[in-house]
């Protein structure tokens, strides 16, 4: 329970600090300034716990994983942001688990049944519903607009799905900072060409920078071993529902810090997509 509520705070925090980056550094080096950081951060980790010849062992696969898990979904996300308000891009984020379950359904043959499958259902209702309130694609000045940001952040999510049954299809029994480092380094590689040919002509500032290393760091580095450690404990399914309390931390965070607001409409389509990914997930199980 305890990394649970200490990973969902941490990833809660991460949209804020994503927005900061990209609003300077632009989405594709915000994504690639990220991954590099949680690398050179974890990399001394590993080795100083003698685990680099597991990294050497998996290689392949952990670079995929970090293709799927963080390279593609932090771009998207981190394009997100720069049209749509921490607390919707959040809210979105809570359907993984939905996405991981469809996934797993396809791939794994996990297939759902009775409750899980209405789980769904609900899920997608709710993003259906937050969706249709808040997409318009038509253009701003910046040339952005929020229906592309909205899915954008579902590709996110499905994304993240791919990867976790990715994980526990090819990768399980793997130790979780061998999984964390050789994402990240996968990722970095992946992101690096973009990262420098979209790299802002203009100055950044340091709140921008402090911004990226919190979210290579702390975001990144330290929430990746959480969540591999959680997989390898409870399973992709329920490693995911630690979504269903990102939303809760990242509206607070955007609230407080950013002035955001949150409206009511916002809060019952969240409220339908948790209970929708709780229901896919089995968290949560009708009685009779």
């Amino acid at each position: 329970m305890l990394d649970f509520t200490l990973l969902a705070a941490i990833w809660g925090s991460s949209f804020l600090f994503m927005r900061m980056g990209a609003v300077e550094f632009g989405a594709l080096p915000t994504a690639g300034v990220r991954v590099a950081i949680a690398a050179l951060f974890l990399l001394p980790i590993l080795a100083y716990k003698g685990q680099l010849a597991g990294l050497r062992t998996h290689w392949k696969r952990t670079f995929i994983v970090g293709t799927l898990n963080s390279a593609l979904p932090f771009a998207c996300i981190s394009f997100a942001l720069l049209s749509i308000s921490t607390g919707l891009s959040s809210i979105l984020n809570a359907t993984v688990p939905l996405f991981g379950a469809a996934v797993a359904w396809i791939w794994l043959n996990d297939r759902p049944h009775g409750a899980r499958i209405a789980g769904l259902l609900i899920g997608f209702l709710g993003v259906a519903m937050l969706a249709w309130n808040k997409a318009s694609f038509k253009p701003d000045a910046a040339g952005l607009s929020t229906g592309w940001a909205i899915l954008a952040s579902l590709t996110a999510c499905l994304f993240y799905g791919i990867a976790a049954s990715y994980t526990r299809r090819y990768l399980t029994g793997v130790p979780s900072l061998v999984l964390a480092t050789g994402s990240q380094v996968g990722a970095a590689l992946g992101l690096a060409p973009l990262t420098w040919w979209f790299w802002p002509t203009q100055a950044v500032s340091s709140k921008a920078w402090m911004a990226l290393a919190a979210l290579g760091v702390v975001c990144t580095g330290i929430a990746y071993v959480i969540y591999f450690r959680l997989i390898a404990r409870a399973g992709p399914a329920r490693a995911l529902s630690v979504t269903f309390g990102v939303p809760v931390f990242a509206v607070l965070y955007g609230v407080v810090l950013l002035g955001e607001v949150v409206t009511p409409w916002m809060v019952g389509c969240a409220l339908v997509i948790i209970l929708g990914t709780a229901l896919s997930s089995g968290l949560l199980k009708p009685k009779g």
